[in-house]
């Protein structure tokens, strides 16, 4: 039985359901399988090792979506090596590469939830409604166990960017 959870998220100010479970700090990160490309996927144990930055864009189209990646793709460079920032949305990987391309992203790994939404059922952001992932950051340790979570409220506002740069940083 999937979970579902109201009273938690807005788009505009109207209530909208997330599926999944509230993960939160001290969790052990769920395996995703997620779109690189039509035929190819990724896992969390292609970063292994690594601290991982996720965020969770709804669609790379829109405005806040559009400077949240952005933000993470200039901020990526600073953190060394050992941090990965990966983008996740619902968008196909086409409009991931194209979007990437004319925004010259090139910084963050960018992988899709569309095939069936493993990623927003597992870490608890797919809007049930929209089919789309919730904006969120997740910071994920080396050893695969999530220091730092924030699932916005509202859709429509951006993350609090300097929290979760300074959780990756902390992991370093």
């Amino acid at each position: 039985m999937t979970q579902e959870r109201t009273g938690v998220a807005t788009l505009k100010g109207n209530p909208i359901t997330l599926i999944g479970p509230a993960l939160k700090k001290g969790d052990q990160a769920p395996d995703f399988q997620l779109s690189k490309s039509l035929v190819e996927s990724a896992s969390l144990k292609d970063f292994a090792g690594k601290v991982k930055l996720i965020s969770v864009v709804p669609s790379i189209d829109t405005g806040v979506c559009d400077a949240q990646t952005r933000r993470f793709n200039e901020e990526a460079g600073k953190l060394g090596d050992n941090v990965v920032i990966i983008t996740v949305s619902a968008d196909l990987p086409f409009a991931q590469a194209r979007w990437c391309g004319a925004a010259g992203v090139d910084k963050v790994v960018m992988l899709s939830d569309y095939k069936d939404n493993n990623f927003g059922k597992s870490y608890g952001v797919l809007i049930k409604e929209l089919a789309l992932d919730m904006r969120a950051i997740f910071v994920v340790d080396a050893n695969d166990t999530i220091q730092y979570v924030e699932v916005l409220g509202e859709m429509t506002e951006h993350p609090n960017y300097e929290q979760a740069l300074a959780a990756a940083q902390a992991l370093v």
